[in-house]
């Protein structure tokens, strides 16, 4: 009796222990409301929506659970970060959601073994961002006419930034004009963005390596919490 007493006191006081431990909280993607429905994520996470600075980490899904593949210390916009859907162009806020990834582009070659669709930039390649324009948020070479190179962008004129790049599907499939034009993944260059985000060049390496459009990959932008919280989109 002395013996069943002693061994159902330490099975008690082992189920309290078990019950008392607490759950693993998931990985940022399994926390989300959406994550694109691919197995490949890029997640751009800022403490706050005045921040100019945050992270970017890329994830993989492995038998239903996300698995982190690196991350890289980011820059968002100079004025911080904005919700996707009311942005304003020109306000210098990267964009809050979840956008597809349409294809990456860059003054340098794409890296040895990289297989996502890439697009090489040359002394004729312009981003539209006249908001008049027929090619509003469109890669056009050469620029058109009713595309002003004073409300454009000529992507060779950035050799550091946009050596090698991503397009973000922000505002992209059916453009709002005036909500926002060439929000890109980008290398870093002196400072903040103007809207995009931008990692060392040796991260964008490492993600155009890593990304495969087989693989539907997308990037969620948002806030550690808040109405532009990460979770939300």
């Amino acid at each position: 009796m002395r013996r069943s007493l002693v061994t159902g006191s330490v099975l008690l006081a082992l189920a309290g222990s078990v019950a008392a431990r607490p759950a693993v909280e998931p990985a940022l993607p399994g926390r989300m409301a959406d994550t694109g429905g691919g197995t490949q994520l890029i997640t751009a996470e800022a403490p706050a929506k005045g921040s100019t600075t945050g992270t970017v980490t890329w994830w993989n899904l492995r038998r239903g659970t996300w698995v982190k593949g690196g991350s890289a210390p980011a820059r968002f916009g100079a004025k911080g970060l904005a919700e996707g859907t009311s942005r304003k162009q020109g306000t210098d806020t990267t964009p809050t959601g979840l956008y597809d990834l349409p294809y990456a582009f860059g003054i340098k070659a794409a890296p040895a073994g990289a297989v996502y669709p890439y697009r090489r930039v040359y002394s004729r390649s312009w981003w539209c961002e006249d908001t008049e324009a027929r090619a509003y948020n469109r890669w056009v070479e050469p620029r058109p006419a009713d595309c002003r190179a004073g409300e454009s962008e000529h992507l060779a004129a950035y050799p550091t930034q946009y050596a090698r790049a991503l397009v973000i599907g922000f505002n992209y499939e059916r453009p709002v004009r005036g909500r926002g034009a060439g929000i890109f993944l980008h290398v870093n260059g002196r400072g903040a963005t103007a809207g995009c985000i931008s990692v060392p060049a040796a991260a964008m390496d490492r993600i155009l390596d890593w990304v495969n459009p087989v693989r539907s990959p997308h990037i969620a932008i948002g806030t550690r919490s808040g109405p532009t919280a990460i979770t939300r989109y």
